[in-house]
């Protein structure tokens, strides 16, 4: 699954979770623009990630990690873990 997949049942899946409708949105997206989102015909600017995120009331990394998790199918442990790695290859 692609990344742009994951993100679109990532904020999709959060989105109902928390019993929120496409136009609970509406401060920061248009219905048709978050529906675009859902069915992967558009992809978000990491601007538009973090205002998402807002309405949903999750952090952006948090939605992005749904997503990655949903597009690798890695477990949050698995995922966290490589990331962990990445980054303290950094730190060398």
């Amino acid at each position: 699954m692609s990344l742009r997949k994951g993100f679109a049942a990532a904020l999709q899946f959060a989105r109902k979770h928390k019993g929120l409708t496409q136009e609970d949105f509406s401060d920061v997206s248009s219905r048709t623009y978050l529906s675009s989102l859902e069915r992967t015909i558009k992809s978000p600017t990491l601007d538009k990630v973090e205002q998402l995120s807002a309405v949903i009331g999750i952090h952006p990394a948090t939605l992005v990690m749904m997503a990655a998790m949903r597009a690798e199918r890695k477990t949050l442990d698995q995922l966290v873990a490589q990331i962990n790695r990445e980054i303290n290859s950094f730190n060398r």
